[in-house]
């Protein structure tokens, strides 16, 4: 049976989850997970929950756990990376620059100043990783689940030889709010989804064969509806078509609903289901991180049972390893024209066909032109930072920077130079040296 290998296992609810569902399935109940992370006391602590999952589940899995990357990686059929690199300082400069500045960021981990720096931050980790599977396990299969996902899936796409597919749980999650905005169970919903990103597209969505867009725009018009998912349903309203990720995400990835605080309010409040003040996810983040380093938050291991998740991954593994059918949306590299008038060297998101045989991105053809349009502006910030990263190029960053939608909202280009200078002053320990 294969052998799996977590990388970043320290980030605990999310690593146990990914082991519970591999465990779940009873072809890959005889696997070997090796769990392995910087952090000795997180580290240990998933690897307390694993084998304890595979003891009271009954199961053969053997658990291993290291600190050492190539000792993880050596021999490996699949590698699931989820690490975070830098801790609370850089993500904290991140946000509270870009703030002081007037870019306003919920989320700050995809594009915008807080993806791009995130990116820098990630990127020369991520590389080390692949060129060591190149040696170590070349023949293995890179899930990645760390963002900003595309930037980095590109970044490997391109400057590696492994095979790297990223997983979003964006596309399922939106799927979701659909079936409650429409009233209809989620199963029974048929979509076919396409974009890059945390800005794919519901480009067909149907319940029993009818089109449920007519459904989803009554809902738009209910008050109540409307104010769970503004930006998506103003998104929709404009543009024809609703996107993945939730609206206090999407909000930062286009020029029109953060670039003012009234605004940022009427969002905000009672019946309002996001999150769209500054540093939403920082704050939250940092009060989880504390709260997982606390012993009367440690889990009861003796109570934990295997049980499947709504995460891919699991469900792909299971799929190359038996041959059962099954599609998903991947974050693959466009070389094959899936979408054809994106950029061939972008990552998109896109159906892909997974079995014994391996993963086939499908052929979406052309996206509308406004939508292409939209998948444009976050292509360009894309290819500036991957740039950037991989050349050590101060000015591709710096063009990043200018780039993005919200910022180039908010500043001029002299006060995006200036705050693009302060970051890297700023991350400098975290980041490449740039040219």
């Amino acid at each position: 049976m294969p052998t799996i290998t977590f990388i970043g296992a320290g980030s605990m609810v999310f690593a146990r989850k990914l082991v519970g569902d591999i465990l779940s399935f009873p072809e890959l109940k005889d696997s070997t997970i090796r769990l392995m992370d910087i952090d000795e006391g997180r580290l240990a602590k998933t690897t307390e929950a694993a084998e304890a999952m595979v003891e009271n589940g009954g199961v053969d899995a053997t658990m291993e756990s290291t600190t050492d990357r190539r000792q993880a990686l050596k021999g490996a059929d699949y590698v699931l990376n989820m690490i975070n690199v830098g801790g609370t300082e850089p993500f904290e400069n991140e946000i509270r620059i870009p703030e002081k500045y007037g870019v306003k960021q919920a989320i700050g981990d995809t594009l915008g100043p807080g993806g791009v720096f995130r990116a820098l931050r990630t990127i020369e980790t991520m590389l080390d990783l692949a060129h060591d599977m190149e040696g170590l396990c070349p023949d293995a299969l890179l899930l990645n689940y760390t963002n900003p996902m595309a930037i980095l899936c590109w970044a490997l796409h391109e400057a590696t030889e492994i095979e790297t597919v990223g997983l979003c749980h964006s596309v399922p999650h939106t799927a979701e709010a659909i079936s409650e905005y429409v009233g209809v169970p989620q199963e029974e919903l048929e979509y076919w989804v396409a974009g890059v990103n945390h800005m794919a597209w519901f480009l067909e969505c149907t319940h029993d064969g009818e089109d449920v867009y007519p459904a989803l725009e009554t809902a738009m018009n209910d008050p109540e509806i409307y104010r769970k998912d503004t930006v998506r349903f103003e998104m929709m309203k404009h543009f024809g078509t609703f996107i993945t990720e939730s609206s206090h995400h999407l909000s930062e990835y286009v020029p029109y609903f953060r670039t003012d605080e009234e605004t940022i309010e009427a969002m905000t409040g009672e019946g309002y289901a996001e999150r769209m003040p500054t540093a939403t996810y920082l704050e939250g983040w940092k009060e989880q991180s504390e709260k997982r380093d606390r012993p009367e938050h440690d889990v009861n291991l003796s109570e934990l049972e295997i049980e499947r998740s709504e995460e891919y991954a699991s469900r792909l593994i299971h799929s190359l390893e038996t041959g059962e059918s099954r599609r998903f949306n991947l974050n693959v590299s466009n070389v094959a024209g899936a979408i054809t008038n994106l950029p061939r060297e972008a990552c998109v998101e896109v159906p892909c066909l997974v079995d014994g045989t391996g993963i086939r991105p499908c052929s979406v053809g052309e996206l509308r032109p406004q939508m292409a349009a939209l998948n444009r502006t976050q292509i360009a910030v894309q290819e500036r930072t991957v740039t950037g990263a991989l050349e050590n190029d101060r000015e591709a960053i710096h063009q990043a920077i200018k780039l993005d939608p919200l910022t180039s909202a908010v500043l001029t280009l002299d006060e995006a130079h200036e705050m693009t200078e302060e970051l890297i002053e700023a991350n400098r320990e975290y980041i490449p040296d740039l040219n």
